[in-house]
Formats: structure tokens, C-alpha cells, sequence
């Protein structure tokens, strides 16, 4: 639900701080990356940093305007957080890293139970993890069948997009699913028509599997 005051107005505070700690933990979180995983190469040029660092504050301050002060917030601020990282890696190697996507999977269902134990919410646990199950499933059909359209990165982080769109919903892991396609598929028709190119293989999915659950997330009630 939105957040708001005695007013009736969004409690901005809360919400801009949320920001300020999205744009700070971007840069951690890029260090601890470039240490953990140099295999990627260390840490990106200043620009990315700094979009990647104000993508991060966005999600944080949107989610936290969606969710308000409850106990489901640290997950989506992890995803917000997390989520940005990968669709950077994956924009700059078309790459998922695997401890990565491991990290959101078990990191967002235990930041999960806190709502489902403490506040009652087991069935949107378990809705978490089906909808993690059958956005894997699904992806990893599609993958079996056209390879060259569906990279097994892509299958691995079905899991994760599928927990939190479960989480949220059954509509949610619907259209969230959907949106992800949609909105790679306009993407790659953008890179066609600016670089004149008969194929759009440099479009990498995963950003827009985790820009879908973002606005899937934050829209649909």
C-alpha cells in the first residue's frame, strides 16, 4: 500500500531517505563485485557508476513509496539494489553472474519471511515460491527450445523475477512475464533502426526481465 501522513501526504522523508541509501549502497556493492568477482573485469567507468548509483536510488525511493514502512520493504530494497547490479553486468558482458542470481533467489525468499512468519503472510510466501518455480520452468522451456533466443543466464534469473512477481501476485507474474518479452522486443527493434543492423544480438534480456518486475511491481495494486 502507499505511504502517507497524518496530512494525507507521502512521507517524503522516509522515501528521500530511502534514495540517499540506494545511492550509497550502489557504489558498495560495486566494490564488493569487482572484488568477489574479477573475472568481470573490476569496477566500471565513473558514468556507469554514477547512472548505476542514481538507477539504484530511484528503485529504492519508488519501492519505498509503494510499500511504505512493512516488512516485505528490505526485500524489494534488496532487489532494487541487486537488480540493478546484474542489469549492468548484463548490458556491459551479456553476462548473469551466477553467484549473483543465487544471491537474489536465497536473499529475497529470506528477507521474504519475515512478512510470511511475522506478519501473517504465508500464502504470499508460497505464492513467492511458485511463482519462482513456474517463471523458471517457463523460461527454461523456451530456452530448451529456442537457444539462441534464450540464454541459460536468462533461465537462472526466471527464479529470482518469478519470486518477487509471485510475491506480489499471480497478475503480477502474468503480465510481469509478458512485459519482460515486450519490452526486450522494443529494445532490440530501437537497436535495428539506430545502427542499420540485420540482427539485434547485442540486446541483453535480463535488464528488461528486471525493468518488468520494477513496473509490474510498483503499478498493478
Amino acid at each position: 500500500m502507499f505511504m502517507t501522513g497524518h496530512d494525507g501526504s507521502p512521507e517524503w522523508l522516509l522515501v528521500v531517505g530511502a534514495g540517499v541509501l540506494g545511492f550509497a549502497i550502489s557504489p558498495l556493492a560495486e566494490v564488493l563485485i569487482a572484488k568477489r568477482l574479477p573475472r568481470l573485469g573490476g569496477l566500471p567507468a565513473l558514468p556507469v557508476r554514477i547512472t548505476t548509483a542514481a538507477l539504484t536510488a530511484l528503485a529504492c525511493a519508488a519501492f519505498t513509496l509503494r510499500f511504505g514502512v512493512s516488512l516485505a520493504l528490505p526485500a524489494f530494497i534488496f532487489l532494487a539494489a541487486l537488480g540493478v547490479q546484474l542489469a549492468r553486468i548484463d548490458v556491459a558482458l551479456h553476462l548473469l553472474p551466477n553467484p549473483l542470481v543465487i544471491m537474489l533467489l536465497a536473499g529475497g525468499f529470506l528477507l521474504f519471511l519475515m512478512p510470511g512468519l511475522f506478519d501473517k503472510h504465508a500464502d504470499d510466501l508460497l505464492r513467492a515460491f511458485l511463482g519462482a518455480v513456474v517463471l523458471f520452468a517457463s523460461y527454461l522451456i523456451l530456452g530448451l527450445i529456442s537457444p539462441g533466443g534464450i540464454g541459460m543466464g536468462d533461465v537462472k534469473l526466471a527464479a529470482p523475477v518469478g519470486l518477487y512477481l509471485g510475491y506480489s501476485g499471480w497478475s503480477q507474474l502474468l503480465y510481469g512475464g509478458l512485459l519482460g518479452f515486450i519490452l526486450n522486443g522494443l529494445i532490440a527493434v530501437m537497436i535495428l533502426s539506430q545502427k542499420n543492423r540485420s540482427k539485434a544480438t547485442e540486446v541483453a534480456h535480463g535488464p528488461s526481465m528486471l525493468g518488468a518486475t520494477l513496473v509490474v511491481t510498483l503499478l498493478l495494486p
